[in-house]
């Protein structure tokens, strides 16, 4: 079982990096009703993904892997934890924004958004994407046994 749950933990990962990815990528030009549709897909992708990605974690962590005196004794994972935490705050107002789409492109509109607005919500998801690179660099950490204060 847990090969399986270590599986799918790295599959959620991946799809939330995609989904973030395409956002990021979606959000360079200019906002057209196509781009506002895959931009709010994306981001209930992105949701669903960070929430299996987090719950799979806490599986792997007290029930299918080392266990949770190992990891919370491990500077590496607490700083990883703590990253995907910051993240997820992070992503509450690009994930409010979208969310505020939804019925201008459900009426087949552009979202009306200022360029000011739509910049800041680049930033953030930059910020994340940048997020996600300290997570793997602690993985990588995680995975040659550093940080352990066992």
């Amino acid at each position: 079982m847990a090969p399986f749950f270590a599986f799918l933990h790295h599959l959620a990962a991946f799809t939330l990096v995609a989904a973030l990815v395409v956002e990021f990528v979606l959000l360079k030009d200019e906002l057209t009703l196509r781009s506002a549709r895959k931009v709010v897909v994306a981001d209930m992708i992105l949701g669903i993904a960070a929430g299996i990605v987090f719950l799979v974690g806490l599986g792997r962590v007290f029930h299918f892997e080392k266990g949770a005196y190992y990891y919370f004794h491990n500077w590496a994972f607490i700083a990883k934890l703590s990253v995907f935490v910051l993240i997820a705050i992070a992503s509450i107002v690009p994930t409010r924004e979208f969310l505020s789409w939804r019925s201008a492109v459900k009426q087949g509109q552009v979202p009306v958004v200022e360029g000011t607005r739509l910049r800041s919500i680049r930033l953030i998801l930059h910020l994340e994407l940048v997020g996600i690179v300290i997570i793997l660099f602690c993985a990588a950490l995680m995975a040659k046994g550093v940080g352990t204060r066992l």
